[in-house]
This record gives C-alpha cells, sequence and structure tokens, in this order.
C-alpha cells in the first residue's frame, strides 16, 4: 500500500482512494469516485467468483495448508486469458491470509481467503469489490455453453 491510511480505516473507500493506496490502475472509462460495495455474500468479478465458504460443501481447507499473509502489493489470484488482466486481493497488511491449497471436487477453486478486515477484489477492467470479514472460497466462474450442438458447461473467459 502507498499510503499510511489503511483501507479499512474508513467507512466508504472509492476506487480512486483504492488505486491511490494500492498502486494497481484501472481501465480509464471507471468512474474513480464511486465507493467501492463491500459485500459479506456471494459476488462476481468477471470470471471470478467468490463464495463464502460456509455456503459451500464441497470445498475444505486442509489442517495444514500453508497460509501466506498478503502483502502490501496484493495478491494475483488469476490473470484473464491468454495473459490478460489480473484480479488481484487487497488488503491492510494483517488482516488477510490466502491459501491456494484446498479440497475441491469441481477443481473451480482457486484459493481460500480468510480476512479479518474489509478486503479488496480489483481488476483493471471491473474496478474493485469489497468483501467483508470472513473466510471465503475464490472460484473460476463457468457458464452453460452449446457447442457442436451439445450442452455443457466451461470456464468463463475474461
Amino acid at each position: 500500500m502507498s499510503t499510511s491510511m489503511s483501507l479499512s480505516a474508513s467507512t466508504s473507500v472509492t476506487l480512486a482512494d483504492l488505486t491511490a493506496r494500492t498502486g494497481l490502475d484501472v481501465l480509464a472509462h471507471l468512474e474513480r469516485e464511486v465507493t467501492i460495495p463491500v459485500i459479506a455474500g456471494l459476488q462476481a468479478q468477471g470470471d471470478v467468483i467468490v463464495v463464502p465458504l460456509a455456503l459451500l460443501d464441497d470445498v475444505t481447507v486442509p489442517p495444514r495448508a500453508p497460509w501466506q499473509p498478503v502483502p502490501a502489493g496484493g495478491v494475483e489470484l488469476l490473470r484473464g486469458a491468454a495473459g490478460g488482466n489480473p484480479h488481484t486481493l487487497v488488503a491492510d497488511p494483517g488482516t488477510c491470509r490466502w491459501t491456494r491449497r484446498v479440497g475441491d471436487a469441481t477443481g473451480l477453486a482457486l484459493g481460500v481467503l480468510d480476512a479479518t478486515a474489509v478486503a479488496y477484489l480489483i481488476h483493471p477492467e471491473h474496478g474493485a469489490t469489497g468483501i467483508a470479514p470472513g473466510r471465503y472460497v475464490v472460484r473460476r466462474q463457468r457458464e452453460r455453453s452449446e457447442s457442436t450442438g451439445r450442452a455443457g458447461n466451461r470456464l468463463v473467459a475474461d
């Protein structure tokens, strides 16, 4: 984070605040003065979805999973198709940790985050979303597909 003011110190954080504090940027067409919503439930951003862990019975975190603190520069969770834009998890130091070591029968989980204060998911094209304190699974999204005349699922490409 580039300033000493914390991301969770105020009740409302704008996209301008978040980009200034993290050094991460978003595309010019996004309104920077918009307040970033903080959500405790399901939320989607492009090709990823954030789901409260308690809602999923098919995802587990092993007891000895290696957790890493989310550093000031954030953690890149997923880069878009063909080397596109990244989804980056950011939080104040000491308030969020992340592990990629999860059990997931669907194979869609990128990992689990555990936040004691608001964390943010930022993406250059989508802006940012706020994640309320709690434990969440970050998964790839999939969608119904009608390819070659057969219905099926495919990963959302962002």
